[in-house]
Parts: C-alpha cells; sequence; structure tokens
C-alpha cells in the first residue's frame, strides 16, 4: 500500500508545484489555496496571540492537558506560508508531546528581509522565557526554512547568553541558503517540489544582499557547539537531502547529540501528508517519542 500512496502523493505534489518563472505573490497565492483546503481536525483548536511583539498562534488539541511548550517555525523559503496554515503539522507533534504549540508568524522577506525573521524568532523565545517558562519544558520544531530558523535560533539564544531548550525536532531543514547541496542536482528528476531554480530567487528575497553563508541564514556553516539535542528528519525524494545529512555531520563535529531519520521514497516535508502516508504518521510517531524523551531527561536533570 505504501507504494500506492507515495505514487499518490508524488502525482498531486507534481500538479500542485509552483511554476519556476511564478513570483513571490503568485507562489503565495498557490501554497495558500492548497493549505487552506485541508481542514483542520475538529479537536485542533487555533488562537491568534502574540509572544515579545510577535504574533503567534497557539495551536492547542483537545483533551490534552499540556505539560510542555513547542515554540514552531514554519515553512515557506522565508517568504510565503504563515503560522497558521502551519498549524495541522504543528498540531501533530503537539500531539505526540502532550504540549501546547505557539506557532511564530515571523516577518516574510522581501518586504522584510534577513534579520528580520531571525530578529522576531528570538524575539518570541526570550519573551517565552520571560512569562517563565522553563526551558527544560521548551522544545523548538519546524518545517523546512522553519527548521532552518529553528536552529539558527538555537544558536543566536546561546550567543545571546540564554538558556536553551530541551531540545528541537526539525523537518526537511533549509539550513543552505549557498545552494550546494549535492542532492541539488542527484535529488532533482525526484522532487516533485523544489529545485535550484526555484529556490534562488527566493535566496535572493530573504538575503537582499547579504552573504547567504552567514552563519543565521544558512545555520550549517554556524558553530553548533553547545546546541540541545537535534531530531533530523528528511525524505530520499527532495534537493534538501544534503541539507539534513550535512547539518547532522556538523552537528555530530560539535558533540551536539543527534538522530538522523532518513526515510525512502518520500518528498520534502512528507510529514505535511500523514493523512494519505503511512510513513509520514510512523515518522511523526518516532520524533514525538524522542522529543517525549528529551523534554522528560532535561526535567529530571533541572529538577
Amino acid at each position: 500500500m505504501s507504494a500506492e500512496q507515495q505514487a499518490m502523493v508524488d502525482g498531486i505534489l507534481r500538479h500542485a508545484a509552483f511554476p519556476v518563472d511564478s513570483d513571490v505573490n503568485e507562489q503565495r497565492r498557490l501554497l495558500r489555496e492548497a493549505l487552506s483546503a485541508q481542514p483542520l481536525p475538529a479537536d485542533v483548536t487555533v488562537t491568534a496571540a502574540a509572544l515579545g511583539g510577535v504574533p503567534t498562534a497557539e495551536i492547542t488539541v483537545d483533551g490534552i492537558e499540556p505539560r510542555h511548550v513547542v515554540l514552531y517555525f514554519h515553512g515557506g523559503v522565508y517568504v510565503m506560508s504563515d503560522a497558521f496554515l502551519a498549524a495541522d503539522l504543528a498540531s501533530q507533534v503537539g500531539r505526540r508531546t502532550h504540549a501546547k504549540v505557539i506557532s511564530v508568524d515571523y516577518r516574510l522577506a522581501p518586504e522584510h528581509p534577513y534579520p528580520a525573521a531571525v530578529d522576531d524568532a528570538l524575539a518570541a523565545y526570550e519573551a517565552l522565557l520571560h512569562n517563565g517558562i522553563a526551558p527544560s519544558d521548551i522544545a523548538f520544531a519546524g518545517e523546512s526554512a522553519g527548521g532552518g530558523l529553528a536552529v539558527a535560533t538555537l544558536v543566536n539564544a546561546r550567543d545571546h547568553g540564554l538558556p536553551l531548550p530541551a531540545a528541537a525536532f526539525v523537518m526537511s531543514p533549509y539550513v543552505d541558503l549557498t545552494l550546494a547541496g549535492t542532492t541539488m542536482e542527484t535529488r532533482r528528476e525526484v522532487d516533485p517540489l523544489l529545485s535550484r531554480e526555484l529556490l534562488r530567487p527566493r535566496v535572493t528575497d530573504y538575503t537582499s544582499g547579504q552573504d547567504a553563508a552567514l552563519g543565521l541564514i544558512s545555520p550549517l556553516f554556524a558553530d553548533l557547539s553547545g546546541l540541545p539535542p537535534l531530531i533530523i528528519q528528511a525524505g530520499t525524494h527532495e534537493v534538501l537531502l544534503d541539507d539534513a545529512v550535512r547539518l547532522a555531520g556538523q552537528a555530530v563535529t560539535a558533540d551536539v547529540a543527534v538522530t538522523l531519520d532518513i526515510t525512502p521514497g518520500v518528498p520534502h516535508v512528507f510529514q505535511a501528508y500523514h493523512p494519505m502516508l503511512d510513513e509520514a504518521t510512523a515518522a511523526l510517531d518516532r520524533a514525538g517519542r524522542l522529543l517525549s524523551a528529551h523534554l522528560a531527561g532535561a526535567e529530571r536533570v533541572t529538577a
């Protein structure tokens, strides 16, 4: 059944893929249409809020008493999507970790290029700590650019002397905006969504003249020492596969605990297709168990 599911998801994504020559406004419109067509589960509630002056979406699941907080960063290559459109996938993380999820509605390029997103992410985390939430009760999570932003925020928080969260879970992290990963070429035929040609103009939108290799733009090139455990998931049918693999390698070199979880035959942020893809549900289950263990372990250490 899985092979049929994978083929179905691949067909849907190829049909919905952005034209390479589409501009950012057209891509925003197409993504919003696609994500808005997927209704949230009936037991998920999303409420507009704010942290540190940054808009957020607070996501809760009926019947789950939150024991932790997941600070969530949505994807969209830093130029599209928002905290609310990410609510379904974010809620799946909260469901498995018994957490309230706070999805950060960081500012988007090209209207607000780097470092706007990085500044907003750090401000939200600082406010969470200021509100009395223990770092041992916090985990970061995010997909694609949001996964990259989660790692960049760990680095930024460390460099600002802030206590770090218990762990971070990143799905198909976009951590090299120089687009130098080998799988940009070797996986381009099997990736139904992304390509170097599609990503390059969006990199320009976000970097706005800054060096794409800066550590807070491309955290693959940052010093990762001292970061909490990372859970990294990706699929083999995505051009960003090498970003995930190299991030894991850099983290290991920096003595960071890493779980690298690669699922064959699935696309970028395949976890978003959990209603129709068995591998997505299984991957979320694995990540949920690991994230819960890290949160519980951090609680014991700080008790």
